[in-house]
């Protein structure tokens, strides 16, 4: 027969340390969702479109001015509701730019080491940002060289990496708690067309598709959903075919979307329709929309937005008419070096005149260059 345990002895608890530190980084978390957790939906008319209404959700007006801001703050509360961020603690991500911005943000709010492993080819105004905000920025000279790195770096430090390309789809609560899509379909409702036809939207992460995808089944909308990928980017490929190990050699030349591999947070379950348009046409419709909107949009913005002006078509060609929503991922001042430098796009043989005149043709006209389509 085997002995009964001893009780163990009356001793004094142990200090909460961890969880009093835990508690003080997530007030200040939540502190400043309060703050910035909504932003304006914009609705510029454009009188060529008729029966269509273009709705955009300004994510550049967050602290940190882009869409990241939303990721950032879900990636540091998983982070440390989950035991991995603790006082002290070397935050290493893997990022082509904003979103390491906006973590940079809330490790200097939260007094935490922060390295951003990034490609050389990083704009020059993110890394700015990022070093303002107390990062550190590793580079590296292959874009799928970040992953390792950024892993490794972690483990030497002892820190923990946040892997906004795994956890992107995780960490945001799609159901609700003031997420993009809950606060785009709230923002809607007093709208003449409440419950808008499609959302479009460019991944990067995948993370913001998986949002707006589940949430729009969740709440049982008929809303669909149009991802639009660029050049060099394994996304589409890998939702046309299936193959989830689908690569790209190339980096994407639009910062923040685009990836050389199919990250897990991509979700092509809850994407209804994808296409993928030329580097021009991101970057002519990013013009295009900040003439309009009388300031600069960046990249991934104009990607959007070409995307919309293209499902806005068909919607049209069909004698369809209802709502269109999607997004400015952050402002164009990031980009001054780059897609708004004529060298710069000469440099890398990029010809944005054609777009150009077709989505002013367009917006004016609501006549559709569709020839002008890579897919």
């Amino acid at each position: 027969m085997s002995e009964m345990p001893c009780c163990p002895p009356v001793t004094a608890l142990p200090a909460c340390v961890d969880r009093d530190w835990a508690k003080h980084a997530v007030a200040i978390l939540e502190g400043d969702g309060r703050r910035s957790a909504d932003t304006h939906l914009v609705n510029p008319v454009f009188r060529g479109l008729k029966g269509i209404s273009i709705y955009l959700k300004d994510e550049s007006t967050h602290p940190t001015g882009s869409l990241k801001h939303r990721l950032a703050r879900s990636l540091f509360l998983y982070g440390i509701c989950n035991g991995w961020i603790r006082k002290g603690t070397t935050l290493v991500e893997a990022s082509s730019g904003s979103t390491a911005v906006s973590e940079a943000y809330f490790a200097h709010l939260l007094e935490l080491p922060f390295i951003a492993v990034m490609p050389k080819t990083t704009s020059r105004q993110k890394i700015e940002a990022i070093e303002r905000f107390g990062g550190r920025c590793h580079f590296v000279d292959l874009p799928g060289e970040v992953y390792a790195v950024a892993a490794k770096l972690a483990d030497e430090a002892g820190g923990h990496y946040l892997d906004q390309f795994t956890f992107a789809e995780r960490a945001t609560d799609w159901r609700g708690n003031n997420n993009v899509a809950e606060s785009i379909f709230d923002q809607m409702k007093a709208e003449a067309h409440p419950e808008p036809a499609w959302v479009v939207m460019s991944a990067g992460t995948g993370g913001t598709s998986a949002t707006l995808g589940r949430y729009i089944r969740y709440r049982n909308f008929s809303t669909r959903l149009c991802v639009v990928d660029v050049e060099h980017s394994a996304f589409y490929d890998a939702w046309k075919s299936g193959d989830r190990e689908a690569t790209c050699p190339r980096a994407s030349r639009i910062e923040g979307v685009g990836r050389p591999r199919v990250e897990p947070s991509f979700m092509p379950g809850v994407i209804d329709h994808m296409i993928k348009i030329p580097d021009a046409a991101s970057i002519a419709a990013m013009h295009v929309l900040s003439d309009r909107l009388f300031r600069r949009v960046g990249g991934s913005t104009g990607t959007n937005f070409f995307g919309l002006c293209w499902i806005a078509s068909c919607l049209m060609k069909a004698g369809e008419q209802g709502s269109l929503v999607s997004l400015i991922c952050d402002s164009g001042d990031r980009y001054t070096s780059t897609y708004y430098n004529e060298e710069w796009l000469k440099a890398n043989g990029l010809d944005i005149a054609p777009y150009r005149e077709m989505i002013e043709t367009f917006l004016d006209t609501g006549t559709f260059r569709s020839d002008l389509m890579a897919e």
